[in-house]
């Protein structure tokens, strides 16, 4: 045993039986990283292994979720079994982020929509694009990405996502995007596929209802701004 495990450490600072005991929001972010690394290497502990990560990203849980399996690896003592432990960690913040009560499956709102989506796109480097398909009482049927593009735009497939709405017998399409910038406004491009994606779908008596557009901290809603 060497004297960088944590096993060594008096029990009330093993992160571990600190949760246990105090509970989880008594952890640091390292301390709640290093049980998700369970054990350390033998030059470093796991909660060293964890401040290292947080170092690397200048201590924000947000750039640490952008990383990626192949990042992460390049850390010394962070294999691909630990890098994905903590890929999925911030993949289920981001779902339950993202997660709405049963009662809010109807899309009342703009701020439904992007409660419902900055989780998966506030932080990305680059731009994605999703449909949210709709029935006649505005019932989220569900929602689903159709491309992913570079860091200022993402050409999205009018033919493709009319074709969805069709299948699933949708009445209503919201589309949403990011900006990676991190300004919400439109370019003039969002403003000439959200008109074309508009009559496309109109001729199957499908109404697009809103177009949102994800940035940093704030969202725009073509509906709600009369685009």
């Amino acid at each position: 045993m060497n004297n960088h495990s944590i096993k060594t450490w008096d029990e009330e600072e093993r992160p571990r039986e600190k949760l246990m005991r105090q509970g989880a929001s008594s952890l640091t972010n390292a301390e709640l990283l290093a049980i998700l690394l369970q054990s350390g290497t033998r030059e470093h502990s796991a909660v060293d292994l964890a401040r290292a990560l947080l170092a690397v990203c200048g201590g924000r849980l947000a750039e640490l979720s952008r990383q990626g399996v192949p990042q992460l690896v390049r850390l010394a003592g962070i294999g691909p079994a630990r890098a994905t432990t903590v890929q999925a960690a911030f993949e289920l913040a981001r779902r339950l982020a993202a997660e709405l009560p049963e009662d809010e499956l109807t899309i009342r709102s703009s701020e439904t929509v992007a409660r419902m989506m900055s989780p998966f796109l506030r932080d990305l480097p680059h731009e994605e694009c999703w449909v949210l398909y709709l029935n006649r009482g505005q019932k989220l049927l569900g929602k689903e990405r159709v491309s992913a593009g570079g860091l200022s735009a993402t050409v999205i497939d009018i033919k493709i996502i009319v074709k969805k709405a069709v299948e699933r017998l949708a009445s209503g399409i919201i589309l949403v995007h990011n900006h990676p910038s991190g300004n919400p406004l439109p370019g003039q491009q969002d403003r000439t596929q959200t008109e074309a994606l508009r009559r496309a779908a109109a001729v199957f008596d499908i109404a697009l209802v809103d177009h949102i557009i994800i940035g940093k901290k704030k969202y725009f809603s073509f509906s709600d701004e009369n685009y």
